[in-house]
């Protein structure tokens, strides 16, 4: 078996890499921005689209209040980016929103911040795939045909690149993420110089068209909701802004100071690019609709169900570049590409969010240990598995999917900003110097306005979404909080069971006496060396055991016993009912009836086999008798294995795989002579 994944494994996922090589996974700021804010950075891709979306409700007449929006955003954005800094400043060890919250708010606060963000990685996941498969589809027929297989596929292969490591798939995703932005930029800057300087009037696709309003002329409380509607799609840009926080360990030295400055560079870049979409998407004419075979009029006709609704940045793309230019389909390549990369975010979120959780017994202990290539593969895994069920679920269907999106990513956001608060009261209360105060001071006015903002825009995301689907998203953190409880009681209880007493208890006391039984089916050799093994370790008594099943069998294994003289006790059970494993149970339950104190040690002979199908044709018996023998108290089972000739031969195949060397090899030298190349810092 080992050798039927070992060599597929090595060659997805490279060579395992030793544990002191940690060091040389961490990140520089230049390929941390990528992988830790590819998600808040590509957002813009699909953020002011769903703004436009739902001011369609009301008519093209409501598109004059999306600058407002955009600059609420933006307000937000700002205000979330200086909390987040006062975050990775004062909690740098990498538990993000969850330390702070369990540390200042209590472990209950600490949980419903980790359920909200799990969540929210997986929902990252799922809505960054799903959209750039639709942005892919508008190229290529194929993709939007068979949409949630395509997007199920990019998953699987995201989860490959991600388990190659965390510094192999930074670089991997440094230069689509860095060509989309300098793509937007450019797109941004031709386009304001195009209709400022030089005066060109720029129209989209669908600047010709009119929408069909679901909603005419709304006014009053139903407008006000339809905006608060618009702000918290909007909002989405925000996503991800967390995950430099929890990714503080990624980061090189000094990290809070590069976590700091990258948090920085993402938040300016992205609010830059938001408002210049939205600016540009004005000037354009873009039309929205949410339902565009029906909402989006030309001519006096609706367009049908034939008609596909490009997004709102390659909608601008190409009025401003011109449709099928090369700067449009560069961008639009790099669209769909950081889209799917922009998943990348929480591949690096939700693994070390779960580390950290398994630490501190919440979640399995499997996901605190790293892989081969010293990430957190189990929780990769896990991450793939539950975007992959969603996706499928919501048929990779970006409009459907973000309507469950944002809910768990504010719930951290509030719950981490008020835990700051107390936090910085905490300290003002014994620090002394005025010079550090003064810091403390501004710090805290900082997460204070961040609480008071982001738990205002929770309360908005709930009252305008929650009918739309984000009750999902809900019952979905109320799942991990009860699951993650559930596994902390469980961890809590087995460690209060299995603690070691001060004083002398049955687990120390000695047992009275060890009564060894040998298991026999046939007199061969794994019989006799189990045999001879358990006579090496001079039980006070010792007895072989056979089941009768066969009486022609059980009669030559005793004439067998006789004829070679063994000197240990045969003693046979009748099994009338062809068991073999409940008369083994009765008979060791009733030894332990009749001598509490004493020990009975049960010895299986087994096979070592050298070939995966082998272990399907033998040894079943003894797995089902040790399964049964774990749950009785006061007994040891011991395996006594024999190897059989094609474990020999597998483990010669091995040895000779260990010592072959790779072509060239000698000309190079051997790998422990060769000097290490001198690593490059930055």
């Amino acid at each position: 078996m080992s050798k039927l994944t070992d060599v597929p494994k090595r060659i997805l996922i490279g060579r395992a890499l030793r544990s002191d090589k940690l060091g040389e996974t961490l990140l520089p700021k230049r390929i941390a921005l990528p992988v830790f804010a590819s998600d808040p950075l590509s957002s813009v891709a699909y953020a002011p689209g769903e703004v436009l979306l739902v001011l369609s409700v009301a008519g093209v007449s409501a598109y004059s209040f999306s600058p407002w929006i955009a600059l609420a955003v933006v307000v937000l954005m700002f205000t979330v980016v200086a909390s987040y800094r006062q975050n990775v400043h004062a909690y740098p060890s990498g538990g993000g929103d969850y330390e702070v919250a369990t540390t200042n708010l209590g472990p209950k606060a600490g949980l419903t911040v980790a359920s909200a963000l799990l969540v929210d990685y997986v929902l990252t996941v799922a809505v960054s795939i799903s959209s750039g498969v639709e942005n892919l589809g508008s190229a290529i027929p194929f993709v939007v045909e068979h949409k949630t297989a395509c997007a199920i596929a990019a998953i699987v292969l995201l989860t490959l690149m991600n388990l190659r490591g965390v510094k192999e798939s930074g670089k991997l995703f440094a230069i689509p993420t860095y060509l989309f932005v300098a793509g937007v930029f450019i797109m941004i800057i031709w386009g304001a110089f195009r209709g400022l300087v030089l005066g060109d009037t720029m129209h989209a696709p669908t600047s010709g068209y009119e929408i069909k309003a679901e909603h005419e002329g709304l006014a009053g409380f139903a407008l006000v909701f339809l905006l608060l509607r618009a702000f918290s799609s909007g909002c989405a840009a925000l996503t991800g802004v967390e995950a430099i926080s929890n990714g503080v360990p990624a980061f090189r030295k000094p990290k809070s100071k590069n976590a700091a400055t990258t948090l920085a560079m993402m938040g300016l870049l992205a609010v830059t690019m938001f408002c210049g979409i939205i600016a540009l998407a004005m000037a354009t004419d873009v039309k929205m609709a949410e339902n565009p075979a029906k909402e989006l009029i030309n001519h006096g006709v609706p367009v049908g169900s034939g008609f596909v609704q490009d997004p709102v940045i390659s909608q601008v793309a190409a009025a401003v570049f011109g449709d099928g230019t090369f700067f449009f389909i560069v961008l639009a390549a790099a669209t769909a590409l950081v889209l799917f990369l922009a998943a990348n975010t929480a591949y690096n979120g939700f693994p070390l969010l779960g580390s950290i959780l398994a630490q501190d017994r919440y979640l399995p202990r499997q996901l605190h240990t790293r892989g081969d290539r010293l990430a957190f593969s189990n929780g990769i895994v896990l991450l793939a598995g539950a975007a992959i069920l969603l996706t499928w679920i919501y048929g990779a269907d970006s409009t459907r999917l973000i309507q469950l999106y944002i809910v768990g990513v504010f719930v951290s956001f509030t719950l981490s900003q008020t835990g700051m608060v107390r936090h910085w009261n905490r300290h003002l209360a014994t620090e002394k110097d005025p010079a550090k105060r003064r810091h403390m001071v501004r710090s805290r006015a900082i997460n204070t306005f961040g609480a008071f903002f982001t738990g205002l825009v929770l309360v908005v995301v709930l009252a305008t979404k929650f009918t739309h689907g984000a009750w999902v998203a809900l019952l979905g953190m109320v799942i991990f909080y009860g699951t993650m409880t559930a596994i902390r009681r469980h961890y809590d209880r087995v460690a209060e069971e299995i603690a070691a007493d001060e004083t002398p208890s049955d687990e120390t006391i000695r047992p009275s006496r060890v009564h060894s039984i040998v298991l026999v089916s046939k007199l061969h050799r794994p019989t006799l060396r189990a045999l001879a093994y358990a006579k090496l370790i001079r039980s006070d008594r010792l007895e072989a055991l056979s089941i009768s099943v066969d009486p022609a069998e059980t009669k030559a294994l005793k004439d067998d016993w006789e004829r070679r003289g063994i000197d240990i006790p045969l003693k046979i059970l009748d099994s009338p009912y062809r068991e073999v494993t409940r008369p083994v149970i009765d008979y060791v339950k009733s030894l332990r009836r009749e001598s509490p104190r004493d020990v009975v040690s049960v010895y299986i002979p087994e096979y070592v086999v050298g070939h995966w199908y082998e272990h399907l044709l033998h040894n079943q018996s003894a797995l089902r008798l040790k399964g049964r023998l774990l749950f009785t108290p006061g007994v040891m089972v011991t395996s006594v294995p024999y190897q059989l000739e094609s474990s020999e031969v597998a483990k010669k195949r091995a040895r000779k795989r260990a010592e072959w060397n790779a072509p060239g090899s000698v000309r190079r030298g051997p790998v422990e002579s060769r000097p290490k190349e001198p690593s490059n810092k930055s």
